[in-house]
């Protein structure tokens, strides 16, 4: 099998994107590499993918698998968009982050509550690259007043489905997988590889 970096730290996207790609790439993460973490200057999910994916080829040798994704909540302009991860201050604070949204949209009507996980996804063979494949994909829902389910992270337990109706914290993993944003983009861009 070929080894591939996914250009993260982010031990909840390590795990979706090993149980994606096993049996196609077995995943190395940035740690096991010993990569260091580029900041993420870009303007949208695609630039701070292709950062982030040169990066960690760059360091690591390997081709490289990087993402970029969010929520973005049609209420508040797109907020918190590429800024998900941080958006209330400290990153990769899932619990702070979900309460500031919330205080957000607390006084946003029913029917105007909704909202999508975007997920961009850059694969680089090295780190100059002239053809990345760049993929992106949504996952459409809405934004909940409180916390539902236990599984995933980051913004799930807020993120209902009507589609499933249930949040995509109650999801089984085998399921999210599937049919996510980060899932969806995946998938496609298997296909192209």
């Amino acid at each position: 099998m070929r080894k591939i970096i996914l250009a993260s730290n982010n031990q909840g996207k390590i795990k979706e994107f090993n149980a994606m790609l096993e049996g196609v790439y077995e995943v190395v993460s940035m740690n096991d590499m010993k990569v260091e973490e580029v900041p993420e200057t870009g303007r949208t999910f695609v630039e701070n993918a292709l950062t982030k994916a040169r990066n960690a080829s760059e360091q690591s040798g390997l081709s490289a698998l990087a993402d970029d994704s969010g929520i973005v909540v049609d209420a508040l302009g797109g907020a918190p968009g590429i800024y998900s991860a941080r958006y209330a201050g400290n990153y990769g604070d899932d619990e702070a982050n979900i309460q500031k949204l919330l205080k957000a949209m607390q006084d946003v009507n029913e029917g105007k509550r909704s909202a999508r996980f975007w997920c961009a996804i850059v694969f680089v063979e090295s780190a100059n690259d002239p053809t990345p494949v760049i993929i992106q994909r949504g996952w459409e829902g809405e934004i909940l007043r409180e916390k539902v389910g236990e599984n995933g992270f980051g913004y799930d337990p807020i993120f209902y489905l009507p589609t499933q109706g249930c949040t995509s914290a109650e999801l089984a993993p085998e399921i999210k997988n599937t049919i996510s944003h980060r899932a969806l983009a995946l998938q496609d861009l298997l296909a192209q590889l």
